[in-house]
């Protein structure tokens, strides 16, 4: 993980939570201090420092450079893009260019309009699936366009759609969560990404799932298709709670435990 900032801690704290609940065997961290510290009293199992990994999630928290004081250190994004493995690519870090890696980019409305612009495309759109595919078509990136509806799209063209999540996700630091989850379940599914990136796309989709799932439990809502065999419980009747952040990470093992069974 590479993420957080000194104006934008919390963010690193959210990732780093969320991939350990998803299942990753172990979860590096490499921001600066005044997040690691914040990191390491949540999580003490995480590691400090670089070394082997299997992927890596970069850019949640961080403002995009020549935005923000936080901007001007160097985050050695272009080394991580440089590599062989998988990238999951967020906020601050969506647009750096000369990647290699195979990446999934993770923008919300907002910043898939400011990198559209960079890519000289259209910064509207009337249908967020289009707007998806072609993103993913110019930049060779798998795209996940955040929102109610979430659509990820692939450069060669694989498209997916899931509406899983509760009304409530739309708080400050779901997306840094989702971030810590579909980093670790493309680690886990690393070597086939690596041997094709179009393996991408259906891991998102899974995290995303996976992330709206644990929302609706946050909400106070039962997960879909849960295997109930009352049609009000499937359609998640109400409208649940409010939630934070962290409560959707802490969430996540109960869908795997759901899953399991």
């Amino acid at each position: 993980m590479r993420t957080g900032s000194a104006r934008y801690p919390g963010a690193a704290v959210l990732g780093v939570e969320a991939a350990w609940r998803a299942g990753a065997g172990m979860v590096r961290y490499v921001g600066p201090d005044a997040a690691a510290s914040l990191v390491l009293a949540r999580r003490p199992e995480t590691v400090r420092g670089t070394g082997r990994v299997q992927a890596w999630v970069i850019g949640s928290g961080m403002p995009a450079r020549g935005t923000d004081g936080d901007a001007d250190e160097d985050p050695g994004f272009a080394d991580i893009l440089g590599g062989a493995e998988p990238v999951v690519v967020d906020a601050g870090a969506l647009g750096v260019e000369g990647a290699t890696a195979p990446c999934v980019l993770t923008p919300h409305r907002g910043e898939l309009a400011r990198l559209r612009v960079k890519l000289g495309l259209s910064r509207e759109w009337s249908d967020d699936a289009s707007a998806a595919r072609e993103t993913a078509a110019e930049t060779g990136a798998t795209v996940l366009l955040k929102g109610a509806r979430t659509w990820v799209a692939t450069p060669g063209g694989w498209l997916g759609l899931v509406e899983s999540g509760a009304p409530w996700l739309s708080t400050a630091g779901t997306g840094d969560v989702l971030a810590g989850v579909v980093g670790a379940l493309v680690a886990a599914r690393s070597s086939a990404a690596i041997d094709d990136p179009e393996t991408l796309g259906p891991l998102a989709v899974s995290a995303v799932w996976l992330h709206g799932a644990a929302g609706r439990i946050a909400s106070g809502l039962p997960p879909l298709d849960d295997g109930t065999d009352q049609p009000e419980r499937r359609r998640g009747a109400g409208r649940g709670h409010p939630l934070v952040a962290l409560e959707v990470a802490e969430a996540i093992p109960a869908v795997w435990a759901l899953l399991s069974h």
